[in-house]
């Protein structure tokens, strides 16, 4: 048993979570106005190690932490895996963690202010990242404002930073996410670039149907976190 009550048992297995995936991926499809491809980042925050494993033999590879702490953890004992999670840091930033996190982060989506990018410029150079933006304006919430937005792609590009596009988290008050998902397709195409990370497991279908090209999905796939 783990810190955080879970025991092997009591997680999804490799056909569950195979069968969750497919679901998923159906109501992908349904949603989708376009065709196009859905990344599926699969959020791990606060499962084991053993629960990646599993998800990585079911087919899910792109693996979401929010807490450094836990990701270098993880990272460090899934090491010499194949196939190998490729990591994504969805978790709010700060210098420190870039530091400890730079060889093991594949992608940062929680990039929102300048000294962020003069961090990764110096210790992850052409960095894969994605500009969080608070579309909502939850005074909460992680993100730079729209405002700022264009600053942060134009002071990213200029470090040599690779932009794979814009991340945004959804109203957590319970309002349709519509209208801040739309805000951040228009920001995304005023600003030139392609990847849209938004929606997760309440309101992944509707952040399909605007256009998103990644999603970060935890309790649709894994179930409640123990």
């Amino acid at each position: 048993m783990g810190d955080d009550g879970l025991t092997d048992r009591s997680l999804p297995s490799i056909e569950e979570l195979q069968s969750r995936l497919f679901e998923v991926q159906d109501r992908i499809s349904a949603a989708s106005t376009d065709g196009a491809t859905v990344a599926i980042v699969g959020v791990t925050k606060t499962f084991p190690a053993v629960l990646i494993r599993r998800a990585l033999a079911a087919g899910l590879v792109l693996i979401g932490e929010n807490y450094g702490q836990d990701l270098e953890a993880k990272a460090a004992e899934l090491a010499g895996l194949d196939p190998a999670p490729q990591w994504h840091f969805i978790g709010q930033l700060q210098r420190n963690k870039i530091k400890r996190l730079a060889g093991i982060v594949d992608v940062w989506h929680t990039v929102d202010r300048s000294s962020i990018v003069s961090e990764l410029e110096k210790r992850a150079p052409g960095a894969h990242i994605y500009v969080q933006v608070n579309t909502t304006d939850e005074p909460q919430k992680a993100g730079c404002s729209e405002a700022e937005s264009a600053q942060i792609v134009d002071e990213a590009r200029a470090a040599g930073l690779q932009i794979d596009g814009l991340m945004t988290i959804g109203p957590t008050s319970g309002e349709d996410p519509r209208p801040s998902f739309e805000r951040l397709r228009s920001l995304a195409e005023q600003h030139g670039v392609g990847g849209l990370s938004m929606g997760m497991s309440g309101d992944y279908e509707t952040a399909v149907a605007c256009g998103a090209t990644v999603v970060r999905l935890g309790s649709v796939l894994f179930g409640p976190r123990g």
